[in-house]
């Protein structure tokens, strides 16, 4: 990907709303009274329409929308993840007996994740998580094991999601396009009976999900690496750990997707950190200067973050004392999935130009905090985008 030496650009880090008609096709083909063939025709048609939605709002590097990625619902903060399930072998849905749902409490040096709903936000606002939030889905409820050695069986969906990107590409005249996917360490959080640590399990991953990298690689696209284990995986260690064991621990996670991402360019990766995209306080978020470090060792060309929502817009400073290597950019959140309440052109620009101060503005690619779809409703979630395009307008006018 090419950056500009003349304006700010634009993107997003990948869900977008699914419409009504891909839906009910995603469930009609689940429930079985959908023929695949008719299911890949809606979604073609579907993933050519966003991607033009996408260049008429002014959005430069786009992407599919995580259309390949199924949700059945409106309100869904999964996709992102769950879609690995179906392009994995080796692994079954088991409710009872399942590692991943065992609450665990770490020791200083020996730390391992609890479950989703023993995490330490959840806990401490235990009446807001159970009365106030819908994710749309419940993983603690019936999660994947590993119950054989794994194996990558989703050649055929990626190659769906590469031709129907590149399809809308040429469609909109758009310029530039990635495809998300999972990074190995995000992907080793489902239950485990084969691998015999956690270490054997997160490598195994590395290999199966090198196949999708390099479909999205070879086919000209960016890569885009989802992989919050890096830091809203610190909420899930109970009780809270040193920061030191905890860098310790994601480690493993760093140096397997580096591994996986061993052959692919670095120029067409880049990498989404997040601290999850559900709508709660977040009190527990690590900070963002204890993971600079971590992210910037990450074989990229690119590093998205959030940095829009009230928990982390304070952290643009801790750039001020980072050196961005050369040839890399960032891609900082500019308006944020965590609110209804659409961002003013005028505070996107100000952040962005914020950033443009402390890491040069030929090095900055505006986007969100996170994906939209699924989190927002969709007149929301085009608003911000719009109003993401706008602010880079009025930056872009500032800073060049």
């Amino acid at each position: 990907m090419s950056l500009s030496t003349d304006r700010i650009l634009t993107t997003h880090v990948g869900s977008l709303p699914r419409s009504l008609k891909l839906q009910e096709a995603n469930a009609a083909r689940k429930a079985g009274t959908l023929d695949e063939a008719d299911f890949q025709s809606t979604l073609a048609d579907e993933v050519k329409q966003v991607v033009a939605k996408q260049v008429e709002t002014g959005i430069d590097i786009v992407n599919d929308g995580e259309y390949g990625h199924a949700m059945t619902q409106a309100v869904d903060y999964g996709a992102w993840w769950t879609y690995s399930f179906a392009r994995t072998g080796g692994l079954e849905l088991v409710k009872d007996g399942n590692p991943a749902n065992e609450v665990h409490r770490s020791t200083p040096g020996n730390l391992k994740y609890t479950t989703f709903g023993d995490r330490r936000d959840w806990t401490k606002f235990r009446d807001f998580y159970t009365s106030e939030i819908d994710t749309g889905n419940d993983p603690d409820s019936a999660f994947p094991v590993a119950t054989s050695e794994i194996s990558y069986i989703g050649q055929d969906a990626v190659a769906s999601d590469v031709r129907n990107l590149k399809a809308g590409i040429e469609a909109a005249g758009a310029s530039a396009g990635f495809v998300a996917a999972l990074s190995p360490g995000s992907a080793a959080r489902v239950g485990n009976k084969h691998y015999a640590s956690d270490k054997d399990f997160q490598f195994a991953w590395a290999e199966v999900l090198r196949e999708e990298y390099k479909a999205i690689t070879d086919a000209g696209l960016t890569l885009q690496i989802d992989d919050p284990s890096i830091s809203e995986g610190w909420d899930q260690i109970n009780p809270e750990p040193s920061v030191e064991d905890y860098l310790a621990f994601i480690k493993t996670s760093v140096d397997a997707l580096n591994y996986a991402l061993e052959g692919i360019p670095e120029d067409q990766v880049r990498f989404h950190l997040c601290w999850g995209s559900w709508h709660g306080p977040h009190t527990t978020d690590l900070e963002f200067k204890y993971l600079a470090d971590t992210l910037l060792s990450i074989n990229a060309r690119g590093y998205t973050f959030e940095a829009a929502n009230a928990r982390h817009a304070h952290e643009w400073k801790v750039w001020e004392n980072l050196t961005l290597p050369e040839g890399k950019y960032i891609v900082p959140g500019v308006v944020s999935h965590s609110t209804n309440v659409v961002e003013h052109p005028e505070l996107v620009a100000q952040r962005i130009e914020q950033f443009a101060s402390v890491v040069g503005k030929e090095n900055v690619v505006a986007s969100t905090d996170c994906g939209l779809g699924g989190r927002l409703h969709p007149d929301v979630a085009w608003a911000k985008l719009a109003s993401l395009t706008e602010g880079a307008r009025i930056a872009s006018e500032r800073l060049f």
